[in-house]
């Protein structure tokens, strides 16, 4: 991942922030809703997601969009250290001047920047009010990072959140919420309504808690995500229905002359095209393994599992 150019607000020894252009910002201004920024101001709620974290005395905390510390004091009277990650220098400069002259001072470092964008350090645990913008961005992130966090506690928007946790059959299952299941354990942990916030959003929120299955699937990330990606595209659609689009046989197509070229064993009809070649293997397959005429919105893991498996046996890759 490119090393991304942000700033960090730390702590110096006389409590200072290092970029002095906003140490004396006035506290009072106007909350960009724009980027998400719904401050958390009930305190029973903001103790109530720092305790579900489980933090240990010796854990590194990133917290993703901080604003003005409600959780992140919380969090450092419990943890080694709190990064912080935050888009806005004005917030930024806030967080740093709460915690000026107090014991945690030392003990937080706030990144200046674009989440998605930038390059995370070593973290224990994840604690997020998160921005609605990035939710599924972050989810995957976590997702994927090297060596993922023990457990994360994140605030979504109420519908996200159920996306989340819903299974087959669910009206809300969808290719996010079998995604995400496939790589890790999500729970729900509390509803938290609009008025908790400031300014309040438009909707409810709710907190989940994610812990990334250990060890990992054996899996390719990104052949997972694309069977998913066609199957999803119209989940109360049959499967076949999803593999008669143009684009997605160009991409498998492309991606079975990529097979035949590096499998020296693989044997195709010289006279048949490559289009019609693929568009046999995809039927045999689904007839084969009896998806065909299923939906996705009512399959689970273990179907899908199968059915990854299954093209992968003739030579179908979606990556």
């Amino acid at each position: 991942m490119p090393k991304a150019p942000n700033k960090k607000f730390t702590t110096s020894s006389n409590g200072g922030a290092t970029v002095s252009a906003e140490k004396h910002m006035n506290s009072v201004f106007k909350f960009n809703t724009n980027l998400g920024q719904h401050i958390l101001k009930n305190p029973l709620v903001a103790q109530g997601i720092v305790d579900k974290a489980g933090i240990k005395p010796s854990d590194i905390v990133l917290e993703v969009g901080p604003g003005t510390g409600n959780l992140t004091v919380r969090i450092l009277e419990q943890a080694r250290k709190v990064v912080a990650v935050e888009m806005d220098p004005r917030m930024a400069a806030e967080l740093t001047k709460r915690v000026h002259g107090t014991p945690q001072q030392k003990k937080l470092e706030i990144l200046l920047g674009d989440f998605m964008k930038t390059e995370l350090p070593y973290f224990d645990v994840c604690i997020s009010n998160t921005p609605y913008q990035i939710s599924s961005p972050l989810v995957f992130k976590l997702l994927n990072q090297p060596r993922p966090p023990r457990v994360s506690i994140l605030m979504f928007q109420r519908e996200f959140a159920l996306r989340l946790l819903a299974r087959p059959g669910d009206s809300l299952y969808c290719r996010l919420s079998a995604n995400v299941q496939m790589w890790a354990n999500v729970t729900h942990i509390m509803k938290v309504g609009k008025n908790n916030f400031r300014p309040p959003p438009q909707v409810e929120s709710s907190v989940v808690r994610i812990e990334v299955k250990n060890p990992r699937p054996n899996i390719d990330f990104n052949e997972w995500d694309g069977l998913l990606r066609i199957v999803f595209v119209r989940k109360n659609k049959t499967i076949a229905a999803g593999f008669k689009s143009n684009n997605v046989l160009e991409i498998l197509e492309k991606n079975y002359k990529t097979f035949l070229a590096t499998n020296d064993d693989a044997m195709v009809d010289d006279k048949a095209s490559m289009t019609d070649v693929v568009k046999s293997k995809i039927e045999q397959v689904l007839t084969e393994t009896g998806f065909s005429d299923k939906r996705a919105s009512k399959l689970d893991q273990t179907d899908f599992l199968k059915l990854l498996y299954a093209f992968h046996q003739v030579g179908i890759h979606f990556a």
